[in-house]
Order: C-alpha cells, then sequence, then structure tokens
C-alpha cells in the first residue's frame, strides 16, 4: 500500500501520473459511489482514476441524513430485496469494514393509536431485526424492544404525553458522510488509485464509437489533460444526465434530483437519550442525535434548479419546524435552528410522478462502448453499487480481472482502531490531550488519529481547540489540507469538519483563524487568505438570504449571489 496522504504535492503528481498512462479504469465523480467504484476497481488489480469537479462528496454524499440504514419505509413498500440487502451492508460497515465512522444509533418510534398500530408497526420492525441478522452481519446491534407510553417519556422526555399511547425502539446506525467518503477516497490512494479533486472533465475522447478516456480541465492551476483510459465510468449522480451530454449520446435513463433540507439544532433543544422517528403524510422524519447536535429532517420535493447549490426555502425550515412540534412538548423556533442544509437524491426517473415514491434502487448501463453509467441507489449501498459498476466495465476489458474484495478491504483508519480506543486513556496521557478530545479524533481519524498526534507533538498549539468552534482541534484543520485534499476554505467548514453546520455564526467567525492554519499548507498568501475569508462570509450570508425566502425559485437566486470561489 502506498501512503494516504492527500496534499497539494499528491494531487499534482496523481495528475501528471493520470496523463502519462493508460488506465485500466476511469472514474468520473468523487461522491460514495465513484469514491466507492475507484476502491473495488483498484483493489482488483486494475490501474484505476478517480477525477471530481469540486470536492471530495461535495454534492449528495455530504448532505444525506447522515444514516446508515436499511430503510424502514422500504419494508411498507415491500421492497425486501432493497432493504436486505442494505441491512447486510450496514453490519458489514459496523463490525468490519469502518468501525471507527459507523456508530449504532437507538431510534424511538412514537405509536398513536392502540391496539393495531403497536402489531403492525412491531411485526415490521421485528422482522427488520430478523433480516438483519439472517444476512450474517447483524448481531452487531440490539433488537427493538416494546414500550409502555410511561417507559418512552423516560427515554424522551421532550415528546407532548397526549402525542403518544407507547412506543417501539429500534437500532440502525450513522456517520459522518462527507468524512466517510473522504476515508473511502484515502483508502483507494492507498491501494494506488490516482485520485485528484478540482478536475473537471470536459469531454470525452473518442475513437469512433467507442470513448477512450476523458479530457480533464485542472480547475485549481490550469490546463487541461488527455486521460485515457480502456473503460470510464460515470458516477455523477444528480449529474448524471450532463456528464451524459457530453458525448451527445441518450442516456438510456434518467436521474431526477429530489431536494431533502435538514435542520441542525442543540442538544439541549431536544430533552431525550434516543433518536426518533415520526412518520409525515409524505414520509417519515427523523430526529437524529449528532454530537452536541441534533438533526431534523427531511424534505422530499422535486428539485430542477441549481443543481451545486441546492437552496433550503423558509417553506421548507416551515415544514420540518410544524411536523416536529407536533409532537414536541416545547416547540422549536427559527431561533432555535444552527444550521441548514439542503442535499439533492439522485432518483431514477419514470417510475413514478411522485419523488418519494420513486426508485432508489441503482441501474448499471453500457450507453456507448468504453462508457459505463452507475446511477440511483442509497447511500448504504455504496458498496454493492460499486461492485456493479465495475462488473460492468470489466466486460469491456476483454482480460480476466479478480472479483471484487471490498467486502474484506477496511477502510484506512479501521485497523487497530479497537485497540487503540481501548488505550484511550494512556493516549490521553501520552498526548497530554483530554480523554474526550482522544474519543472524539479516533472516531473521526481511527488509528490515523496518530498521525494527529505527530502534528500536535510539532507544534503543541495545535492541540488548541478552535476559537469559535471549540469541538475541533486547530490540527484538524491543518490535517484537512496537509492529509485529506482540502483545497480551499470552504472544504475545511463544510467537509472536513461540520463548523459550518454546527455554529450559530455557520462558521464565519472560525473563518479567518481556519484560513490562517491552511496557508503555509497551500501556499497561500495574505492576499488569497483575504479572499477566501470573504468568499467564505459571502457564501454564509447567500444561505441565510435563501432561507428567508418563500419557495424555490427565490431561495435558488438568493443562494446563487456567492458563486464558488473558483468556477470550474
Amino acid at each position: 500500500m502506498r501512503t494516504a496522504t492527500l496534499g497539494p504535492a499528491e494531487r499534482g503528481e496523481a495528475l501528471a501520473r493520470m496523463a502519462e498512462q493508460e488506465l485500466d479504469i476511469l472514474v468520473v465523480g468523487a461522491g460514495v459511489v465513484g469514491a466507492g467504484t475507484a476502491l473495488d476497481a483498484v483493489t482488483r488489480g486494475l490501474t484505476t482514476g478517480l477525477v471530481e469537479a469540486r470536492d471530495w462528496a461535495s454534492g449528495t454524499s455530504s448532505r444525506s441524513s447522515k444514516l446508515i440504514h436499511g430503510g424502514l419505509r422500504y419494508l411498507e413498500m415491500l421492497d425486501f430485496t432493497l432493504v436486505r440487502e442494505a441491512l447486510k451492508e450496514r453490519g458489514l460497515l459496523l463490525e468490519r469494514l469502518a468501525p471507527h465512522l459507523v456508530k449504532p444509533v437507538p431510534f424511538l418510534y412514537p405509536l398513536q393509536y392502540k391496539g393495531w398500530e403497536r402489531w403492525y408497526a412491531g411485526s415490521g420492525v421485528a422482522l427488520y431485526d430478523a433480516m438483519s441478522m439472517s444476512s450474517g452481519h447483524g448481531r452487531g446491534l440490539p433488537l427493538h424492544r416494546h414500550l409502555s407510553r410511561k417507559r418512552a417519556l423516560r427515554i424522551a422526555p421532550c415528546l407532548k404525553k397526549d402525542a403518544l399511547v407507547g412506543a417501539l425502539q429500534y437500532y440502525d446506525a450513522q456517520m459522518d458522510d462527507a468524512r466517510y467518503v473522504t476515508t473511502l477516497v484515502r483508502t483507494a490512494a492507498a491501494y494506488g488509485a490516482e485520485v485528484v479533486n478540482r478536475a473537471r472533465v470536459v469531454g470525452f475522447l473518442r475513437e469512433g464509437e467507442r470513448v477512450v478516456g476523458a479530457r480533464v480541465r485542472d480547475v485549481e492551476a490550469g490546463g487541461e489533460y488527455e486521460i485515457r483510459a480502456r473503460q470510464v465510468v460515470n458516477a455523477t449522480g444528480v449529474w448524471t444526465d450532463d456528464t451524459q451530454g457530453l458525448i451527445a449520446e441518450r442516456g438510456q435513463f434518467h436521474v431526477r434530483a429530489s431536494k431533502g433540507i435538514h435542520l441542525v439544532v442543540p442538544k439541549d433543544r431536544i430533552h431525550s437519550s434516543s433518536g426518533l422517528i415520526l412518520r409525515t403524510e409524505k414520509s417519515v422524519l427523523f430526529v437524529i442525535p449528532w454530537g452536541r447536535h441534533w438533526i431534523v429532517g427531511t424534505t422530499d420535493t422535486d428539485w430542477d434548479l441549481d443543481k451545486a447549490h441546492p437552496a433550503a426555502s423558509s417553506a421548507d425550515i416551515d415544514y420540518l419546524l410544524e411536523h416536529v412540534n407536533s409532537v414536541l412538548a416545547v416547540p422549536l423556533t427559527r431561533d432555535d435552528v444552527q444550521g441548514v442544509y439542503a442535499g439533492l437524491r439522485p432518483l431514477l426517473a419514470g417510475e413514478s410522478d411522485a419523488t418519494s415514491k420513486l426508485s432508489r434502487e441503482h441501474t448499471v448501463a453500457h450507453p456507448v462502448p468504453g462508457l459505463v453509467v452507475v446511477a440511483g441507489g442509497k447511500y448504504t449501498t455504496y458498496r454493492v453499487m460499486a461492485k456493479d459498476a465495475v462488473d460492468e466495465a470489466v466486460h469491456g476489458l476483454d482480460q480476466r480481472v479478480a472479483e471484487c474484495v471490498t467486502e474484506e478491504i477496511r477502510l484506512v483508519g479501521a485497523e487497530g482502531y479497537r485497540a487503540l480506543w481501548n488505550a484511550r486513556a494512556r493516549l490521553a496521557e501520552r498526548t497530554g490531550l483530554h480523554v474526550v478530545r482522544v474519543e472524539h479524533l479516533l472516531n473521526r481519524y481511527g488509528s490515523l488519529a496518530e498521525e494527529i498526534f505527530g502534528l500536535i507533538a510539532g507544534d503543541p498549539s495545535l492541540g488548541e481547540p478552535l476559537a469559535a468552534a471549540d469541538d475541533y482541534l486547530r490540527a484538524e484543520v491543518v490535517y484537512a489540507a496537509s492529509h485529506e485534499g482540502a483545497r480551499h476554505l470552504d472544504d475545511v467548514l463544510t467537509r472536513r469538519t461540520r463548523i459550518s453546520i454546527e455554529t450559530f455564526d455557520r462558521g464565519a467567525r472560525s473563518a479567518r483563524e481556519c484560513a490562517e492554519l491552511v496557508a503555509p499548507v497551500l501556499g497561500w498568501d495574505a492576499e488569497q487568505v483575504d479572499k477566501e475569508v470573504a468568499h467564505y462570509e459571502k457564501r454564509v450570508e447567500a444561505e441565510r438570504e435563501s432561507q428567508r425566502q418563500p419557495d424555490d425559485l427565490t431561495a435558488d437566486a438568493a443562494r446563487l449571489g456567492a458563486p464558488d470561489i473558483v468556477l470550474p
């Protein structure tokens, strides 16, 4: 294995190496599916490249509900295959592939009707547990349990007494979605994949009908590169149709975007020791534990405006507040909302007019020789999607290729994580950090936390927390740029950390401190630091303005007032 370091030097070297050789597989798009596809391909022994127009997970894969789950509501739709598949993946991630990143989380489902609802919902959750156990990877989570109203209110005193007659409690899992993708990319790089962000595909190379590579523009340094590959995989999610358009071929399917928004509120605003799942007239609503916060979401509405920066409107926020307040004894207000984020689900079009009914199944196609397209699906099943995409690409390689092995490939940071966790008190003594800080780092980096400890040993000031976001250490900001491929302030505050949604100022007060920390790593002068800070502040204000608008059109217009700092 090579180093998993993704700093500025490694980025330049990877781009140069891709341009100098013919790859077996070039993956376009570094969301969870693209990153997973790169890992799948390189661990089969294929020479692999991965390019991303913006940042790792900058689209859908950083804006999800942060859940790894089977999807209880798909049982109600009788989609047993999807649920069984997702539950197997949930177990693999928890137990083997990424125990440092994927954690169990309890949910309380309030029952509103006596008798029939407990039987109906209880049967569904019992089947959910049974399918999890039958997958062979479900023993890491407790089984569901039935609760009286009194016991449910003891767990979740935040609920109105008349909002439930009893409850069910069951377990799923959660992760930081953007951190997971970054770790996935670093794992692919460690096995030999060439990975480059801020590198936009502007066209495909053709020989007759066949796609033989892509023209890639370096958004950071300028210049275009021709990257040749025997097979190209389009894994661009909600941008699938746009990417297909570069070869002037109609795709075999279309992808529709469904917008989901989430609110982040402080932990003390909702008094509960368990997450909540509530049924709405359209879908389900989650209240998800998130460190010192709760995530409340989500909506499910059609979106055909700007894909890069989907905007949450005032109506979206009101919808979530209204529904969660229907069961809370002390209602949430706008003033309680620390952060808001909006993401787009890539749904396969043509199955139903309502986005909440569209399929979460995935599809793989080979529209022209040399080009594979993978789309649809859900975050939890990314590994299966990646396997199917590489299996399809292998058909065009005319050689024997090993079977998928990612069921056995631990993500970087997983190896040795449990031993370090058991020794966290000794780690605290050795590093001089509080044990809570050590736990925080282990649950974000796993055994790679040793690299953070090394930065702090070299410069003890990096062991201090950020002044306006004290959940994070200064070392984590430096590490984001030196090891994790962060190229701009927005990457650090929005995806390497979650400061942009976890503070009432949306990260504005941390912007300059963070910019000055990464400046030496990225070679910024004082002028570039000022530019990065100004851009970030403008972005925050544009998002706040969009969230004051009454509908999608006006919210989108307001959000577009702050374009990307470098236009890809």
